[in-house]
């Protein structure tokens, strides 16, 4: 069973370069590491060859994860975002009930999360409260501290 991943089209773009790289750039210095430890003499007694066959399964299963995660991408068209309520790359601000702090976030797909910037994502805890939600609503997340209320206050995209 496979499951879909919705990325914007910077984030699939970045998916696919990354996975170019790995494919070209990424098995051409495995080889070369490889034949490297090649020349070292006794495959059997050889540590760094074991340590680089190892690595090279290591890059192949990532190179097959991403591949796979290529296949079950699908780009969002945001001109057909509903920005009524929360959704899949709205950007909503939101209000803590508690102590009035306002914050601003964009939530994206797992893949695409990165709180440095503001993206979430929408299988977090914040990012599972917030998804259907209308301007008004309160969102009850379950935090590590304790139920935090977050009033969204804004949508858009």
């Amino acid at each position: 069973m496979s499951k879909l991943s919705y990325y914007t089209k910077e984030g699939l773009e970045k998916l696919k370069n990354e996975l170019t790289e790995l494919k070209t750039k990424g098995r051409s210095d495995m080889a070369k590491q490889i034949a490297e430890a090649r020349d070292k003499g006794d495959l059997s007694e050889n540590a760094e060859y074991d340590a680089a066959k190892e690595a090279q399964g290591l890059l192949e299963a990532k190179i097959a994860k991403l591949e796979e995660a290529m296949g079950n991408a699908r780009v969002i068209d945001e001109s057909k975002i509903d920005t009524s309520k929360v959704s899949v790359l709205s950007k909503v601000t939101i209000k803590n009930k508690k102590n009035g702090t306002k914050m601003d976030y964009t939530l994206v797909s797992e893949e695409e999360a990165d709180l440095k910037i503001n993206k979430i994502s929408v299988k977090s805890p914040i990012g599972k409260g917030l998804l259907g939600k209308k301007v008004g609503e309160v969102a009850v997340i379950n935090a590590p501290a304790g139920q935090i209320e977050f009033e969204v206050v804004a949508i858009g995209l």
